[in-house]
């Protein structure tokens, strides 16, 4: 071990200066910025003001509840704030961007070179608009990937990345709609919120705020299985995000086929298979999750063993519920800066398990040493404040009592 806490932190290699992670992150920024820009410009030029307004509106409603679940998904290790960030802007401005501009230059050259009699809006929506659309949003889920891997390794990651990429999407998509409808409504119709309106906020507000989140998840699972996977299997690693990218265009193509067609149609499809699938992958984001917990306290357990934990913590670390417990019994007796510690306590035992358990199941990335040496000198330093009420709330019978640090 160090001699000292100033050799505890981990610094990683310094990269040349055009590498440089504030660099980036400006470029990203601007670009970000010039797109949502764009795509705001082109919106209100189709909705007009008052459709934009009523449009963003409506299409923020969802917007929370997604993006809550989502995080819950992702609370055993969330991944960084900028991150989903990211995503959700890659979604809603480059993404709905690229869409826009390819969705119409390709609907035109279908109308005017390859069936020019034919039903060119239903080709667009059944087959040019899933590829195009999904491309797009994939591309923000490859570029965590390949750029941010220490927060990308499971299926978790790769739904949650996928669906707030996904989110982002739909909601610049549900303003388009929702404002068009409104300007349509307002043109032929008298009454504010006319029919058009209200039929596209049902079906795409409160029936399907989870079609373009389901569709993408599937990509973002490719990418996640991937991610875990050994990396001397590359051909399977390079296979398995095609396959996801695969499947959630086929799955956007059958939903905006069946919305194409007649009512009955469509809610038959709603009903017997969209549903359906929702339900499967809710349940698949859930036993991942619990399989992460899970983890956390069986890999712990070897860490308590050798003595940088008590024996009772690893079980209240392997309980999202017994997690909130420390965090308010801390909370009680020392007020929220100690509740804080706490949390952070159990962040950096978390990420040490998963590190050690990424480890095992693949191989050590060559800082593994590194990592994990920062993380117990980081448990170490919070121990004295965030062990006892740690123990206190664990499940096992007979833990430690809780005596609260002077």
């Amino acid at each position: 071990m160090p001699a000292g806490q100033a050799q505890w932190h981990y610094t990683p290699r310094r990269a040349p200066w055009w590498h440089s992670r504030a660099l980036r992150a400006v470029a990203i920024a601007i670009l970000l910025a010039l797109c949502g820009l764009t795509i705001i410009a082109i919106v209100r030029e189709q909705t007009g003001t008052e459709g934009f307004l009523i449009g963003l509106l409506l299409s923020t409603l969802p917007v929370p509840l997604l993006i809550a679940a989502f995080r819950w998904v992702d609370s055993v290790e969330p991944a960084p704030w900028r991150n989903v960030a990211f995503a959700f802007a890659w979604g809603a401005c480059a993404a709905t961007l690229v869409a826009v501009i390819a969705n119409t230059f390709t609907a035109e050259w279908l109308a005017t070179s390859v069936i020019a009699d034919g039903d060119v809006d239903t080709l667009g929506a059944t087959v040019v608009a899933p590829v195009v659309e999904e491309l797009a949003k994939a591309a923000a889920v490859l570029l965590l990937f390949l750029h941010r891997r220490r927060f990308f390794s499971g299926v978790v990651d790769g739904i949650v990345t996928a669906g707030v990429t996904a989110t982002g999407f739909a909601f610049t998509e549900n303003i388009l709609y929702l404002g068009t409808a409104y300007a349509g409504d307002q043109l032929y119709a008298s009454d504010e919120f006319a029919a058009t309106t209200a039929q596209t906020f049902v079906v795409r507000i409160v029936m399907s705020p989870f079609a373009h989140p389901l569709f993408t998840a599937m990509t973002g699972i490719g990418f996640g299985v991937a991610a875990a996977l050994a990396a001397h299997r590359r051909a399977l690693r390079a296979l398995l995000p095609a396959v996801g990218l695969l499947t959630s265009m086929v799955l956007h193509a059958l939903w905006n086929g069946s919305a194409s067609t007649d009512g009955l149609h469509f809610l038959l499809v709603y009903a017997l298979f969209m549903l359906p699938v929702l339900g499967t992958l809710i349940w698949l984001a859930v036993w991942y999750r619990g399989r992460d917990l899970r983890t956390v306290r069986d890999t712990l357990h070897t860490y308590a063993a050798q003595g940088w934990l008590a024996p009772a913590e690893p079980w209240t670390l392997g309980s999202m519920y017994a997690r909130a417990q420390a965090r308010r019994l801390a909370r009680r007796a020392h007020g929220p800066i100690a509740a804080r510690t706490v949390s952070e306590y159990h962040a950096a035992a978390t990420s040490l398990a998963l590190l050690r358990a990424r480890a095992e199941r693949t191989a050590p990335p060559p800082d593994f040493a590194a990592r994990e040496q920062e993380l117990l000198n980081h448990l170490l330093a919070l121990r004295p404040q965030a062990s006892p009420p740690t123990q206190q709330a664990s499940p096992r019978p007979q833990p430690l009592p809780y005596r609260p640090w002077r």
